[in-house]
């Protein structure tokens, strides 16, 4: 597979090099869960799901969270977070390029995976989103906003992976997503790029 490895990603999390880290879960989950955005007692899916702060936040809010990576040592560490305040999660180690529910969800957190992503599987990685989702189900999307100015010369650097909003539009793509109106939020968290919130609705 074009891209970081799965042993890429291992040794990330084995030996500490997270510069991606923030220490805690990203603000918008707490935002989007005071709009109303997900409801109490949804089924969440969080693909690549990492260290877990975003699992334990949802987790924390009364969501069936299952966490997603295909790192054993990030699951390892994700698990550890949840153990230590008494939370529950489902954790699966599987490529999410393969990988299906057993039944659609209502909810997916997409924050860290489609930006680790090589491109080349993007539209894959859409589909599956669309797949694992039930009809009205939400996808609750951070789009990292990376720009290197080797772009310009056609060049493709990551991760992460600039998610340009109109590539965005042409991966999820209406009808099948329902889009809202910009402007969209930009988070500037303490680490790493900026990044893009924006809430869609799977048709």
């Amino acid at each position: 597979m074009a891209g970081p490895s799965q042993e890429f990603w291992q040794d990330r999390f084995a030996t500490g090099q997270m510069p991606w880290d923030r220490g805690q879960a990203n603000a918008q989950v707490a935002r989007w869960i005071a709009a109303g955005a997900v409801a109490r007692g949804s089924r969440v899916i969080v693909p690549g799901c990492g260290q877990g702060w975003e699992v334990a936040a949802l987790a924390a809010a009364g969501m069936d969270v299952i966490g997603i990576d295909y790192a054993a040592t990030a699951l390892d560490r994700c698990r550890a977070l949840l153990a230590a305040h008494g939370l529950t999660a489902r954790l699966v180690e599987a490529d999410v390029l393969r990988w299906q529910p057993e039944a659609p969800v209502d909810a997916i957190f997409e924050q860290a995976c489609l930006c680790a992503l090589y491109p080349d599987h993007w539209q894959r990685y859409a589909a599956q989103l669309h797949a694992w989702l039930r009809p009205g189900g939400r996808l609750l999307a951070l789009f990292m906003q990376a720009r290197k100015d080797s772009a310009a010369e056609g060049f493709i650097e990551g991760p992460p992976y600039h998610c340009d909003i109109n590539a965005m539009r042409a991966l999820f793509r209406e009808p099948d997503w329902r889009w809202p109106k910009p402007p969209y939020p930009t988070l500037q968290p303490a680490v790493g790029q900026a990044e893009l919130a924006v809430l869609l609705d799977r048709i």
